[in-house]
């Protein structure tokens, strides 16, 4: 325990204040609820969630602190650790389980009922949570120093910030007010575009960034190394690979599920067209490869971990535990998931046989440990969960078939191992965020661990019936909900069941990861790279940028650190300040406000773009503002 007694926590162990509370608890069942809710929408519209854990945090802060005028940090980061668990489950279920609506609408089933959904995403839930409560001292106690957390750590300084007052809360919460009216202006207002591209005639790759602050603060908080690693991966397969493929592939079709040849796809979607296509498989099988060479490297750690939790079970020595190394106790841990085990195969809701029981464990704390590493690197909200989906289903699938469980049943049974591997890859991210937040303030880890269940329970009691009511008002795979992401699976799972999965993509995915890590460069934020949009991988690599010429000053070695702070307390609040906007406008659009607040008719093509470069310069003006430009004003 070296590394954590180095480690000083805001609360010290010694001391005990108020953590799980009525209004904890109802205000985090809240959040859930709505968190939930607003994610499933803006997944299914655009294919990515926002993180809730520091809106709920801003949240419990502002009503736990200011208006019930209460001073518990530990029971604001309770209310976050409920909440931000109903936004993590709404990812990893619209990412699958639109699928089997798909197939009901094309008369192959009937629709999942509402007590199918919700064992699904309840089973997941609880796997996810269960799965890190072992790991929690490998991956986030013994590599606090390695992995950043960027949004735990980000969601501890707002909670901090509002604790300590003075010039740390007017920071964050200048980056709050900042990011919130960016956001608004490019998602809400819609005056100006929230993405930039370009590409050269002749030449079918693309470069170009997005405009959000919220992404650019976490290429900052990350830093240039892991952010390079990102745009490097986004590098290769937008301006090397799609080019090559358009290039040699202009007039063929590259594999059955496409319908249209390269050079159409890209005449009518150019380069983005082809990422959706075939990219997304080399990233799948990039992302699969990293994810078990992150595991191989980490078995020895991940043993030792797991020999220590074992000495537990006698219950020597749990006595004198501190109060901030306090587990759900293993016992417990390992009786649930054996249960949780079980009732996958005997619930006739989930339609898996014993084997398939074993593949969601065995997949289920793969991807837990490859989960938290990856949210460790980049934060939830670029947690590929999709991705390790692709990659749990690619496998399952072809299991089930090579076993003779084919036809509408084999993949019935795909999405819902899928389902329940991509809701435990999103729980677990969440609960390793959730955690390193509360290594950071002092929190009790059990009491934490006991809220996620909490949390989950709520979320996955309201999924059911918030999946139903968007497929009821607007139906899966329309213009108003394309379900991008559960498309896909869908895509994949019949290729496997038919015979025509692109499986030289999936390979070449696979070699990539393998070369990358030969040559000495961290695979997994490389294979996430390759996986994501590049325009996405780019804002990123502005943020750590940025924090590298800060790092790059002659200033004094106290005064920059300093100045570094102030960035990452701007930054956590742009992080916040977006996520809470993010929120606001899944809402609108629920309640069908949003059209009437969209300006974008009235803003040309040309003007919007330009405007889009100028707003991305602004937003890297404030952030400089409140860090190396404060200096100098305090100065003078």
């Amino acid at each position: 325990m070296e590394n954590k007694n180095e480690f000083k926590p805001y609360v010290p162990a010694e001391k005990v204040t108020p953590e799980i509370t009525v209004t904890s608890i109802i205000m985090g069942i809240l959040l859930a609820v709505i968190f939930g809710a607003a994610n499933a929408y803006l997944g299914l519209r655009v294919g990515m969630t926002v993180s809730a854990s520091i809106p709920a945090a801003v949240i419990a802060m502002g009503v736990i602190r200011i208006i019930m005028r209460k001073n518990s940090i530990l029971e604001s980061n309770i209310v976050q650790t409920v909440g931000s668990a109903g936004e993590s489950l709404a990812a990893g279920a619209i990412f699958t389980l639109p699928a089997l609506f798909l197939w009901a609408a094309e008369g192959k089933m009937d629709k999942p009922s509402i007590i199918e959904i919700t064992l699904i995403a309840l089973i997941g839930g609880l796997l996810g949570v269960f799965f890190m409560v072992p790991l929690r001292n490998a991956l986030i106690v013994k590599e606090h120093g390695t992995l950043p957390y960027p949004e735990g750590t980000a969601c501890a300084e707002v909670l901090l910030a509002g604790e300590k007052g003075g010039a740390n809360a007017s920071t964050v919460f200048a980056g709050m007010g900042f990011a919130a009216l960016f956001k608004f202006i490019i998602d809400g207002l819609k005056v100006v575009s929230g993405e930039v591209s370009a590409h050269v005639k002749g030449y079918a790759g693309e470069i170009g960034t997005q405009i959000y602050p919220a992404v650019m603060s976490v290429g900052y908080i990350c830093g240039a190394r892991i952010s390079s690693y990102m745009f490097a991966g986004g590098v290769l397969s937008w301006l090397v690979i799609i080019p090559l493929i358009v290039l040699f592939g202009e007039n063929s079709i590259l594999y059955p599920s496409v319908d249209a040849t390269v050079g159409q796809l890209y005449a009518e979607g150019g380069a983005g067209a082809i990422w959706g296509s075939y990219i997304r498989y080399i990233g799948a099988g990039a992302l699969a490869a990293g994810g078990i060479i992150s595991l191989i490297k980490s078995l020895p750690l991940i043993v030792k971990t797991f020999g220590g939790a074992m000495k537990s079970i006698s219950g020597a020595g749990v006595a004198s535990q501190e109060r901030t190394a306090r587990d759900i106790n293993l016992k417990v841990v390992i009786i649930a998931i054996a249960i949780l085990t079980v009732l996958v195969w005997l619930v006739p809701a989930i339609p898996v046989n014993p084997l398939g029981a074993v593949i969601v464990v065995v997949f289920g704390f793969f991807f837990a440990t490859v989960s938290s590493r990856m949210v460790g690197l980049v934060g939830s909200s670029n947690n590929p969960v999709s991705g390790m989906a692709i990659a749990t289903l690619l496998i399952a699938t072809l299991i089930l078939k090579l076993t003779g469980s084919q036809g509408i049943a084999g993949m019935c049974s795909a999405i819902a191992i899928g389902s329940i591997i991509c809701i435990v890859s999103a729980i677990a991210g969440d609960t390793s965020q959730d955690l390193k937040t509360g290594y950071l303030l002092g929190a009790t880890p059990k009491k934490q661990q006991i809220g996620e269940i909490i949390g989950v329970i709520a979320a996955a009691l309201a999924i059911g019936g918030t999946l139903y009511l968007l497929d009821s008002a607007w139906g899966f795979g329309t213009d108003e909900l394309a379900a991008p992401q559960a498309t896909l699976m869908k895509l994949i799972i019949e290729g496997v069941m038919g015979g025509n999965l692109p499986w030289a993509l999936v390979f070449t995915g696979v070699f990539i990861a393998v070369v990358v890590e030969i040559v000495g460069i961290p695979v997994l934020p490389f294979a996430i790279g390759i996986y994501l949009p590049v325009q996405l991988n780019a804002c990123i690599m502005v943020g750590g940028l940025v924090r590298l010429v800060l790092e790059k000053m002659k200033r004094k070695d106290e005064e920059k650190k300093e100045i570094i702070n102030d960035g990452i307390l701007f930054c956590s609040g742009m992080i916040a300040g977006e996520g809470l906007v993010g929120i606001l406008l899944a809402l609108l659009a629920v309640f069908g406000v949003s059209s009437v607040i969209d300006l974008s008719a009235y803003i040309p093509s040309g003007v919007s773009k330009i405007g889009g470069i100028v707003l991305f310069a602004v937003i890297i003006l404030t952030l400089l503002k409140f860090t190396v430009w404060k200096k100098r004003n305090k100065k003078a």
